[in-house]
């Protein structure tokens, strides 16, 4: 049996995850919750699966969830420290690192620093602190599975494979709700519509993130970080279907790919349960009722923020800490309608072109640029609108 840590409960990837383990009864232990300000789902996890420890995001939901439980409870934490404690606790034999955006950064690194296996959801973490996660998790015997589709996909392609072997890394794109927009038609595009992922049933950041392809940006970043893999060989291919979700193709010309349904669970499973594979519960891949497979060049007038990644994979650590964190307050404000649609990446370009790339070799270094870009992005949005 395998003690669990779920970071990132209440969401999506949390929600599949404990799905999994209901499903697996008897091959996992839940020992620790984190979760944001969703006490009412937080409250329903901790009677189900009886963790020892908890974290909130907010002293007070913390105390409400103490009065709530009464006197079974368990030992109920709070704040960025108290997310770190349940992600580094001894017992913990897997850490799912699911808390959304550049939050799940410090609990992510407690884990690594922790020598756990990261079941890695937050791709976050990875883009703004991919040097210092590898180095930490170098130093303490850490192990990374990747969580993402894709990111799963390139992993089990990849298996026993030696670097030299491999001439591409291709992650798909289902090219989200706006694939066949005019692009004229964009900037009027609302958040409501934005949400409307065709494919698949994500959190809200990571849907908008899919519907301006930085979904796919950030993915890059985290593959380098990953797989240890060389800019010039990451690719992305647009691929509506989703059910190719990651391609590698090796120094001989072949091409490996990794194929499932539309579905969280699936990688969420295998991250779980790695090195070894259990039963599946859903319905076979059906190719022949799939009927046909198409695959497309993206086209970055659509997607600009496709090509800031690219670029940015090639310059110092404090571009990609200046990108995410630009991204998730411009996204916040369209979410807030502060911003229009294409205002996203107007504002995630600005603020990569007022700074100057530099080395970030500590976690104090990149938090601190997260905070002083945040801030910057935040004057900018307000002076516009």
């Amino acid at each position: 049996m395998k003690n669990l840590v779920l970071l990132g409960s209440t969401g999506t990837i949390g929600r599949n995850t404990l799905d999994i383990v209901r499903r697996n009864a008897g091959d996992f232990r839940v020992i620790g919750l984190a979760a944001g300000a969703n006490r009412d789902l937080l409250l329903a996890q901790i009677r189900e699966f009886c963790p020892g420890l908890v974290s909130v995001a907010k002293a007070e939901d913390a105390a409400a969830l103490r009065r709530a439980l009464g006197r079974r409870k368990p030992e109920i934490l709070w704040g960025t420290e108290g997310a770190e404690t349940v992600a580094s606790q001894r017992e913990g034999d897997v850490v799912v690192s699911a808390i959304t955006g550049f939050n799940g950064l410090r609990p992510t690194l407690a884990a690594v620093r922790a020598g756990k296996t990261v079941a890695l959801a937050n791709k976050e973490s990875m883009v703004a602190a991919g040097a210092l996660l590898r180095r930490e998790a170098k130093r303490s015997g850490a192990a990374f599975v990747p969580v993402d589709s894709e990111h799963s996909g390139v992993f089990q392609c990849l298996a026993g494979r030696e670097p030299g072997e491999v001439r591409a890394v291709i992650l798909t794109a289902s090219g989200g709700p706006f694939l066949q927009t005019p692009l004229r038609e964009l900037r009027r595009k609302t958040p409501a519509e934005a949400l409307a992922h065709p494919r698949w049933k994500m959190g809200r950041k990571v849907t908008i993130d899919s519907a301006t392809m930085m979904n796919k940006g950030l993915e890059l970043l985290e593959a380098r970080w990953l797989f240890d893999v060389a800019a010039e060989k990451l690719r992305v291919l647009i691929h509506p279907q989703s059910i190719v979700h990651a391609l590698v193709e090796l120094r001989d010309g072949s091409v490996l790919a990794q194929l499932s349904r539309t579905d969280m669970r699936i990688p969420i499973q295998y991250a779980l349960t790695y090195p070894e594979r259990r039963d599946g519960f859903l319905p076979s891949l059906d190719l022949a009722a799939v009927g046909a497979l198409e695959f497309s060049a993206p086209d970055e007038r659509r997607f600009p923020l496709l090509r800031t990644a690219r670029r940015v994979l090639g310059e110092k650590d404090s571009a990609a800490v200046a990108m995410n964190a630009a991204n998730e307050i411009a996204v916040e404000a369209f979410l807030e309608e502060r911003l229009p649609f294409t205002g996203i990446s107007r504002t995630v370009e600005a603020v990569l072109a007022g700074i100057r790339p530099r080395c970030l070799d500590s976690i104090d270094g990149i938090v601190e640029e997260d905070r002083r870009v945040r801030e910057q992005t935040r004057r900018m949005i307000a002076k516009r609108t």
